[in-house]
């Protein structure tokens, strides 16, 4: 069960990479704004049917639970923005491998200190290393990046 939760996850961050460079040329043609409010009125739409037909009663409703818990919903708005203004500029692999920076950055310090509810998962060496791993990677593809464009110039 958890090699196929692995997978969907591995899945679907396949699919948001798609997705981002997808808005990223769209935003560039259309603009930023009218690109992130496609995806959030599909999203709505999507989300609200599935809600409507799918979802089991829960204890708790989006107006009983904690603010601090519905903030996840702005944090979506702005990685959406920035995304979709970001990709064309610095090229998919380095918006990829810098969104997943941030992910692993801040899933290390939630796990470590226990923040959000979650269980406490101290950061250890290897936990480190693979940060600074995948920071080598993302100066690695900046660079490449970097000499394309000015080979390009030259």
């Amino acid at each position: 069960m958890v090699f196929l939760m692995l997978l969907l996850v591995i899945l679907s961050g396949a699919v948001l990479c798609a997705q981002s460079a997808i808005n990223g040329r769209l935003g560039a043609d259309v603009g930023v704004l009218e690109s992130a409010w496609l995806t959030f009125a599909l999203g709505t739409l999507v989300s609200f049917l599935l809600a409507f037909f799918l979802e089991p009663p829960h204890a708790f409703t989006l107006f009983s639970v904690p603010r601090w818990q519905v903030a996840g919903a702005f944090f979506g708005v702005i990685y959406m923005l920035v995304i979709v203004f970001a990709m064309p500029r610095i090229g998919t692999a380095a918006a990829t491998v810098a969104v997943i920076s941030g992910q692993l950055l801040m899933s290390l310090l939630i796990d470590h200190f226990g923040w959000l509810g979650n269980a406490v998962i101290a950061l250890g060496a290897r936990r480190g290393c693979a940060l600074v791993l995948l920071a080598v990677a993302l100066v690695l593809i900046y660079q490449s990046n970097a000499r394309r464009e000015q080979a390009a110039q030259a």
